[in-house]
């Protein structure tokens, strides 16, 4: 009987202690979409980058250049106000290393701390440019391609640079150039490599780009997949790690036309077996906007409004709710102890 009770005094304990880790509950319908509680300050061409679960909303362009800086709490489905950026900016590069944010665009790169809420200035890139995305693989960031000035589409000059920046040294190094010029691409890394993908690469609709560029960081070489179904600028995208969802790359929306028509296309890229398929649509068109995961689940952010939309990716399982490992737990130890008394009654 004494045994009895300290392992239900146990497996209790262990229930109330695992009870208190909150899990978010999203969709557990794949491929599905569901609105969010909008961003405060609609902006397009902003960056958003994830630090412990909370996605920070950085940045941007409403007829202005902005500096905003508001966090968006997945769990709580609630957005807050931070410390602005310093210098307001748009169309850059953002990126996490070791639970700090870096804003990197022409002659900057400011880092932002969301421990302390507070900014400072590191050694700029050696190429200005912007309209480019920040990409890490090994606790370094990689900075491709981009517009070199900020005359405006058309007539600023693309950029086939590959400059590399080593935060725990402040140092920046050159590396392969890309084989297709591009900005206003959509990216994503899988399993240690970065895919560029569309973009913007000609003067006057020289096309939107459908390229599907690798770059391995290990062998400093280029490589072409399978190219983009539709090709656009202005699209957004991430990818799923495998754990909770398949790994694939998602891409959103976008220009597709040189009218600038914005599309609501969801093309999914499956790096393995280098084939794209189609997902369910966003609810609404999209471009200019941003995109980041939150274990596997992907928020879509802003644009030409202030929209955020979840998306539940394609095979996704979803997250065990910790409250039901309570009631598991209690159902548990009735059983040990019923089994236990039934096997030890004397007879």
């Amino acid at each position: 009987m004494k045994k009895i009770t300290t392992t239900f005094a146990i497996l209790l304990a262990l229930s109330f202690s695992i009870s208190t880790l909150y899990v978010p509950i999203v969709s557990a319908v794949e491929d599905s979409w569901a609105t969010m509680e909008p961003m405060p300050t609609a902006r397009r061409e902003l960056g958003i980058a994830v630090v412990d679960g909370k996605i920070y909303a950085i940045g941007g362009y409403n007829g202005s250049l902005l500096g905003t800086n508001e966090m968006y709490d997945p769990t709580t489905d609630t957005w807050t106000t931070k410390t602005p950026m310093p210098i307001a900016s748009r169309a850059f590069g953002i990126a996490v290393v070791e639970n700090l944010i870096y804003v990197i665009w022409g002659g900057y790169n400011q880092v932002y701390d969301p421990l302390t809420d507070t900014w400072e200035n590191r050694t700029p890139m050696p190429t200005p440019r912007h309209r480019l995305c920040a990409n890490v693989v090994n606790g370094k960031i990689y900075l491709i391609a981009g517009a070199q000035d900020y005359t405006g589409y058309p007539f600023y000059g693309l950029s086939d640079k590959t400059e590399v920046y080593d935060p725990e040294t402040d140092t920046w190094t050159t590396k392969a150039e890309i084989p297709m010029r591009v900005a206003d691409y959509a990216f994503a890394v899988v399993d240690n490599k970065i895919y560029i993908m569309g973009g913007a690469h000609g003067v006057f609709g020289g096309g939107w780009g459908n390229f599907n560029q690798v770059y391995d960081p290990e062998n400093d070489t280029w490589a072409s997949a399978e190219p983009v179904p539709v090709g656009f600028d202005g699209a957004a995208a991430d990818a799923t790690t495998g754990i909770l969802a398949p790994k694939r790359v998602y891409v959103f929306g976008g220009f597709i036309d040189s009218s600038y028509n914005s599309c609501n296309l969801t093309q999914v890229y499956d790096p393995e077996t280098n084939v794209w398929s189609r997902g369910t649509p966003m609810p609404t068109p999209r471009s200019d906007f941003a995109v980041a995961a939150v274990n596997d689940v992907l928020y879509i952010i802003g644009g030409r409004c202030s929209d955020t939309y979840q998306y539940t990716p394609i095979g996704y399982i979803p997250e065990f709710p910790s409250w039901i490992i309570l009631p598991l737990f209690f159902v548990a130890t009735l059983v040990v102890a019923v089994v236990k008394r039934k096997v030890f009654r004397p007879t």
